[in-house]
C-alpha cells in the first residue's frame, strides 16, 4: 500500500504541474491514509491539508480551502515550520481570490517560519504575483529575483523557469517588451513541457505581450485557447482570469467582444466566490460600455463605486482608469466642471503603464477641447505622443515599432481633427506630420547578426520553394518559424533616439523653389490639403470624406484587372472605365491644388486612406516628378547627402515573363552593371549584390504581407527574399526599383502610417523605392522601366526619370502605376 507521504508527494507534484483533478484524488487518499494511521493531527496531516486546500482553491472552492487551513492552524500540535507552510497556502488562496492585503499578511507570516529554499522560493513567487496584481512592479521584480535564486539553490529548474517567466511578465507591465520577450522565451520550454495547463498559463501571458505589440487577433486566439484549456480541467478561476485579460485587451479595439469576455469572466468569478476579481471584471465591462458610446448617468455612478473598490484592493492604476472612464461620460454629457474634478482625482500617472498614461492624456484633451481650449487639448496630445515615442525608441524592430504605434492612434486622430478645426496651416501641418509619424520618428538601428534568425529564414525559404515545386510542407512548422523570426527580431534593442517633426517654417525654408509639398489630411468628415512652397502655404478644402470613400472603393481591384492581358474589346472598356475613375479622383484631389502647385515637382504626404492611389497616373500629376514621402520630416532628412547612382545591379527572379529581357535591356543603359539571372538569383547572391551597388533593380514575383511588412517578399530561385533579409544588409542601395506586383502596396496598420515592403527598404536606409501599389503588366513595365534606367544613367533623379517614362492611362494599353517612394 502506498504511504500517505508518497501520496502527498505525488499529489503536490500533480498540483504544481497544473493537474488539479489528479492532485485532489491523490491528496484525499493521503488524508485518508493519515487518518487510518492516526497522524491526521500531525505535521504530515497538516501539510496534506495545506496542499489539498490549494487544489480546492484552484478549482474554485475558496471558502472550503480557507476553512481547511484555518482548522489545521488552530491545532496546538502543529510545528512552527508547518504553520509557515499553512500561512503560505492561506496567502496563495487569498491571492487567488484577489484579497491582496490579506495575502501579503499571510506571506509575511510564512517567511518568518520557513527555512527550506524551495518553500521560501514559492512564497516569494506568489508574493511577487500579489505585487503584480497591485502593479508594484519594483517589489514584484525583487520577489521574483529572490524566488529565482532560491529555486536555483534548491535545484528546481521548473520553479526557476516560473520565476523567470514572471519576471518577464513584470518587465512587460513596465513597458520593456524587449526584455519581456527574452525572459518569456527562455522560460517557455521548461514550463510548457509540464502539460497543457502550464502551457496555457505561459501562453496567456505571452498573448498579452503579443496584443501589446499590435498582434491583436493572434493574442486573442491564444487567450481564448488558454481559457478553453482551463475550462476543460475545471480551473474556473484561471479561466476567468484569461477571459478578463482578453476583455481588457479588446476594450479600445473591439468594445462588443470586450463586453462579452468581461461578462464571461464575471460569471466565472461569481462561481468561485472571488468577489475582488468580480470588481475588476466589472470595471473592464464598464470601460467597454463607455468605449462603445455609453453616456447614461448610471455609468458614471457605477464607475465612482468601482474606482473606490479598486483603490481598496491596492489597484491604483485600475482605479485611475475607472475615474478616467467616469470623466469621459461626464464630458459627453456636458458636465465639464465635474469631469475636471474627476480627472484631478486621478492624480499623477507619470509612473503608470503606457496605456493608462495615453488614455489620461486623451481624456484631458477631450475635456480641454469641449471647454474651448484647443491649444491645451493639443498640448496634452503632444505630451501623450512624446511618451509613446520614448517607449517606442527602446525597440529595434520595425515590426514592433509599428505594432505598438496603435497605442497612439486615437491621440493622432484627435489631433488631426482639432488641427482641421483650427484653420491654422502651421497647426494642420504639425499634426499631419505627427499623425503619419507614429513609428517613423524613431531612429532606426542596424540589426545585429543572429545565426538562429538566419537559419529560420533559410528554412522558411526552403519551405516556400518546396511548395512552389508542388511538394507538401507543414503549415504548423511554417507558422512556428514565422513567429520565431518575428520574436527574435523583436528582441533587438532600439536606438533610444526620436526625431522631432519639422515645423512649417523649417519646411518652407528648406524646400526648393521648383518643389511643392502637398500634405493630404483626411479626417472622419473632411478632406483637406496643404500646399507648401518656398513662397508660402495654401490651405485647400477638398470636400467631405464620403465623396472620397466612394471614389476609392474598388480602385485597387480595378487597377489589378486593367493590368491583365484582356481581350481587345474588354480591355478597352476596362481601361477606359479606369481612366474615367482616375479623372474623377484627380478632380477631387489634384485639380483644386494646381494653381498653388504651379509647374513645380511635387512631394506628397498622404493620409493612410490614400495609400492605394496611383499618384503618377492622376491627371495634373502625369508627367510631373512626384515623390510619395513617409513624412516631410523623413523626406528632408533623406536629402542631407547626395544621391548615389554610380553603380547598378539587376536581378531576374524565376517564372516572370520577360523578367530576363527587362533586366538585360535595362542593364545596357549602365556602363558596368552586374546582372543575376535564373539559378544565380539566390537570396545570398542578391544580398551580396544589394550591398555593393547604388541602384538595385529586381524583376520578380512579389507578395505584400498585410500583417508584417518584414514578411513581404520577392520570389528568388531558392525562395522568398524577405524584408528581414533587407534589414540584415550591411549597406543598402540609394535607389531600389521593384518590378513586382504588390510590393509597393501598403497596409494602413494604424491610423495614418503606411506599412509595406517599401517601408522596409526606407527603414533600412534606401533613399527612394520605385514600386507599384497594384498589379503591373509585364510588357508595359518592360518599356517604362528600361526608359527609367536610360534617364537615371543620364543623371536624372528617380522621380523625374519616372515622370518622363510613365504614360497617361489610355484605353489602348495597360496602366503602369509605378510610384516613387522616398
Amino acid at each position: 500500500m502506498t504511504s500517505p507521504q508518497d501520496l502527498h508527494s505525488r499529489g503536490v507534484h500533480a498540483a504544481y504541474r497544473g493537474r488539479p483533478g489528479e492532485a485532489r484524488r491523490l491528496l484525499e487518499l493521503a488524508r485518508e491514509g493519515a487518518a487510518r494511521e492516526g497522524s491526521a493531527g500531525s505535521d504530515l496531516g497538516a501539510m496534506i491539508a495545506a496542499s489539498l486546500a490549494y487544489v480546492l482553491s484552484e478549482t474554485g472552492e475558496h471558502t472550503a480551502a480557507m476553512q481547511l487551513c484555518e482548522e489545521v492552524l488552530s491545532a496546538d500540535s502543529v510545528a512552527e515550520r508547518t504553520r509557515g507552510i499553512l500561512f503560505a497556502q492561506l496567502g496563495l488562496i487569498r491571492m487567488l481570490r484577489g484579497d491582496t492585503s490579506l495575502a501579503m499578511d499571510m506571506f509575511g507570516e510564512a517567511l518568518t517560519r520557513l527555512d527550506e529554499p524551495d518553500r521560501i522560493a514559492r512564497v516569494h513567487l506568489n508574493r511577487g504575483n500579489v505585487h503584480l496584481q497591485r502593479r508594484r512592479l519594483a517589489a514584484a521584480s525583487a520577489d521574483f529575483e529572490l524566488s529565482y535564486e532560491a529555486f536555483g539553490e534548491a535545484r528546481d529548474e521548473y520553479g526557476a523557469a516560473k520565476a523567470l517567466h514572471n519576471a518577464g511578465y513584470t518587465r512587460f507591465l513596465a513597458g520593456d517588451l524587449v526584455a519581456a520577450l527574452r525572459d518569456l522565451a527562455a522560460a517557455y520550454p521548461t514550463i510548457a513541457a509540464e502539460g497543457p495547463v502550464m502551457t496555457a498559463m505561459v501562453e496567456q501571458d505571452r498573448a498579452e505581450v503579443l496584443m501589446a505589440a499590435g498582434l491583436h487577433e493572434q493574442g486573442a486566439v491564444a487567450l481564448a485557447a488558454a481559457a478553453e484549456a482551463y475550462g476543460r480541467r475545471r480551473l474556473y478561476q484561471r479561466r476567468g482570469e484569461a477571459e478578463l485579460a482578453l476583455a481588457r485587451s479588446l476594450v479600445l479595439r473591439d468594445a462588443e467582444r470586450s463586453r462579452a469576455a468581461a461578462r464571461d469572466a464575471m460569471r466565472r468569478f461569481r462561481r468561485t466566490g472571488a468577489a475582488a476579481w468580480q470588481v475588476r471584471a466589472d470595471a473592464t465591462l464598464l470601460s467597454a460600455e463607455i468605449e462603445a458610446g455609453g453616456t447614461a448617468p448610471r455609468l458614471a455612478r457605477r464607475g465612482e463605486v468601482l474606482a473606490g473598490e479598486l483603490a481598496l484592493q491596492g489597484l491604483r492604476w485600475e482605479a485611475a482608469l475607472a475615474r478616467i472612464d467616469v470623466a469621459r461620460v461626464r464630458i459627453r454629457r456636458g458636465d465639464l466642471q465635474q469631469a475636471g474634478a474627476d480627472l484631478r482625482a486621478v492624480g499623477s500617472v507619470r509612473r503608470a503603464p503606457i496605456g493608462v498614461r495615453l488614455l489620461d492624456r486623451d481624456a484631458r484633451a477631450e475635456l480641454a477641447a469641449a471647454s474651448g481650449r484647443r491649444s491645451d487639448a493639443l498640448k496634452h496630445l503632444r505630451a501623450g505622443l512624446s511618451d509613446l515615442h520614448t517607449w517606442q525608441s527602446s525597440f529595434g524592430s520595425l515590426d514592433l515599432q509599428t505594432g505598438v504605434a496603435g497605442h497612439g492612434t486615437r491621440l493622432g486622430v484627435r489631433g488631426l481633427a482639432l488641427a482641421v478645426e483650427s484653420r491654422r496651416p502651421a497647426v494642420l501641418f504639425e499634426w499631419s506630420e505627427r499623425a503619419r509619424m507614429l513609428a517613423s520618428r524613431v531612429q532606426p538601428v542596424r540589426a545585429p547578426a543572429d545565426p538562429e534568425l538566419i537559419a529560420d529564414l533559410t528554412e522558411l525559404r526552403e519551405m516556400a520553394a518546396a511548395r512552389e515545386a508542388g511538394r507538401r510542407t507543414s503549415p504548423e512548422r511554417e507558422a512556428e518559424l514565422r513567429q520565431q523570426v518575428r520574436e527574435r527580431a523583436w528582441q533587438h534593442q532600439g536606438s533610444g533616439e526620436v526625431s522631432d517633426p519639422v515645423t512649417l517654417d523649417e519646411l518652407r525654408a528648406a524646400v526648393d523653389r521648383d518643389a511643392a509639398l502637398v500634405a493630404y489630411v483626411v479626417t472622419a468628415d473632411a478632406v483637406v490639403a496643404l500646399v507648401v512652397t518656398s513662397h508660402g502655404t495654401t490651405w485647400v478644402d477638398l470636400g467631405h470624406r464620403d465623396e472620397l470613400d466612394a471614389l476609392l472603393g474598388g480602385l485597387l481591384p480595378d487597377l489589378d484587372i486593367a493590368a491583365t492581358d484582356l481581350p481587345d474589346a474588354m480591355g478597352t472598356f476596362v481601361r477606359a472605365e479606369l481612366a474615367q475613375r482616375l479623372d474623377t479622383i484627380a478632380d477631387l484631389l489634384v485639380a483644386p491644388l494646381l494653381e498653388a502647385v504651379g509647374e513645380r515637382r511635387v512631394v506628397l504626404t498622404p493620409s493612410g486612406v490614400l495609400s492605394g492611389v496611383p499618384w503618377t497616373l492622376l491627371p495634373g500629376y502625369v508627367g510631373r516628378p512626384v515623390t510619395l514621402a513617409q513624412s516631410a520630416t523623413a523626406w528632408l532628412a533623406r536629402r542631407t547627402t547626395p544621391l548615389r547612382t554610380a553603380t547598378a545591379g539587376f536581378v531576374a527572379g524565376p517564372r516572370v515573363a520577360r523578367a530576363e529581357d527587362e533586366v538585360v535591356a535595362a542593364a545596357k543603359e549602365w556602363k558596368s552593371a552586374r546582372v543575376l539571372l535564373s539559378s544565380d538569383a539566390t537570396a545570398a547572391a542578391v544580398s551580396e549584390l544589394a550591398e555593393s551597388v547604388d541602384v538595385l533593380h529586381v524583376a520578380a514575383h512579389g507578395r505584400h504581407s498585410a500583417e508584417n511588412a518584414m514578411f513581404a517578399g520577392l520570389q528568388l530561385v531558392d525562395g522568398p527574399w524577405f524584408g528581414y533579409d533587407i534589414d540584415r544588409l550591411r549597406r543598402v542601395p540609394d535607389v531600389v526599383l521593384l518590378s513586382a506586383c504588390e510590393v509597393g502596396r501598403s497596409t494602413v496598420r494604424w491610423g495614418e502610417e503606411l506599412i509595406g515592403m517599401t517601408t522596409a527598404w526606407l527603414h533600412a536606409g534606401a533613399r527612394c523605392v520605385i514600386a507599384s501599389p497594384a498589379a503591373i503588366n509585364d510588357q508595359a513595365a518592360y518599356g517604362v522601366l528600361v526608359a527609367v534606367h536610360e534617364r537615371l544613367a543620364a543623371g536624372l533623379d528617380p522621380a523625374a526619370a519616372l515622370a518622363e517614362s510613365v504614360p497617361a492611362v489610355s484605353a489602348e494599353s495597360p496602366p503602369v502605376p509605378l510610384v516613387c517612394f522616398g
